[in-house]
């Protein structure tokens, strides 16, 4: 074993680390989001956690954060709420910024 193997694997390693921090900040967010979405919406409490769960499964049907933006932006014009499509993407980015912070707190 030679210490550029050792230097490769710690890189790896680092890198799927990377990558499970930003998938659980990016669910963390997703959830966020639909709690946010689902209080402009007017939402009972007992539907506010159902629909957070709906918010974090379209983070599925397709790779990035677009559909994520496309189900909430068109739930809440659906509802009646006046929020622009950027106002949602500065509160994604705002959620997503908190849940990175939350993960390295260990919260």
């Amino acid at each position: 074993m030679t210490t550029f193997d050792d230097r490769e694997r710690g890189f790896e390693k680092r890198f799927a680390l990377d990558q499970e921090q930003e998938f659980k900040a990016g669910a963390r967010r997703n959830r966020a989001l639909g709690v946010w979405a689902a209080g402009l919406m007017g939402l009972t409490e007992a539907h506010v956690a159902e629909y957070a769960q709906a918010v974090v499964k379209s983070d599925f049907e397709q790779p990035g954060e677009d559909d994520v933006l496309r189900k909430v932006f068109e739930d809440l014009k659906g509802s009646g709420v006046a929020v622009s499509e950027g106002e949602v993407r500065m509160k994604m980015a705002e959620l997503l910024a908190q849940a990175r912070e939350g993960l390295r707190e260990g919260k």
